[in-house]
């Protein structure tokens, strides 16, 4: 079976006033579909980095990365942003809501960009809300939720174009333990219960213990991978 991503060699140099600062130096891993993976990593590391590569939201300098087989010069442009649209869910550690739109209205934006039929976006925005447990918050303004509501608000915005890659960045990193609890059970849910294929960055270990394998990261180089905190003593 191919795998459905794969990193090979990836470097990533960003240059500024002259300065070259490198974030990834021969990165090199597979993700299979249906896994659940976490990079993990202090600040700096190049986490975020791969992760925006990894979701074709930048590109590498060097080496290669391919999506189902097909790298980011296989793809045009339009392409690229119907994929990141359709297959792609993004998970940020700032929520990302518009603040005076309500839970409704900012999980069914995703939807004016897609080719799914305006007729079934109710349908679809009410089941992402549900997924997420907050029916009873749907008409609420994003800027009156919580933390933990708003990110669950986002997982729900992530999930309305029933994506079959989630990528969350720090997703926990704004919350209490209790909320980042809450949120990560949800993600975890969506890959054990709905077999969706998660990509997760942290610093937190407690948040990369619902992974099933953790990959660090560290100066841009893979330090480990295949640590499995559910086979751990």
């Amino acid at each position: 079976m191919m795998p459905l991503l794969q990193a090979k060699n990836l470097g990533k140099v960003y240059e500024e006033k002259g300065i070259k600062t490198q974030a990834l130096a021969g990165v090199s891993f597979e993700v299979n579909s249906g896994d659940f993976v976490a990079i993990m990593g202090p600040s700096g590391s190049g986490k975020s980095t791969l992760l925006h590569i990894l979701g074709f939201l930048d590109s590498e300098s060097s080496g290669e990365y391919r999506l189902d087989g097909k790298t980011v010069r296989d793809y045009g442009g339009d392409e690229l942003a119907r994929i990141r649209n359709k297959k792609m869910g993004f998970v940020f550690q700032a929520f990302n809501l518009l603040p005076r739109l309500s839970v409704l209205e900012n999980v069914k934006l995703p939807l004016f960009y897609s080719a799914v039929p305006e007729e079934e976006w109710e349908g679809r925005v009410l089941r992402a809300i549900e997924a997420v447990g907050l029916s009873e918050r749907k008409n609420h303004e994003a800027a009156k939720l919580s933390g933990g509501e708003k990110q669950r608000a986002a997982i729900a915005r992530a999930l309305v174009n029933d994506p079959q890659i989630i990528f969350a960045d720090e997703p926990t990193g704004n919350l209490d333990s209790k909320s980042g609890g809450q949120v990560m059970e949800i993600i975890q849910r969506l890959n054990e219960e709905e077999g969706r294929t998660v990509i997760l960055i942290t610093h937190e270990t407690y948040t990369a213990q619902h992974a099933r394998r953790v990959i660090g990261l560290w100066d841009g180089k893979i330090v480990s991978d295949n640590w499995d905190f559910k086979k751990q003593p």
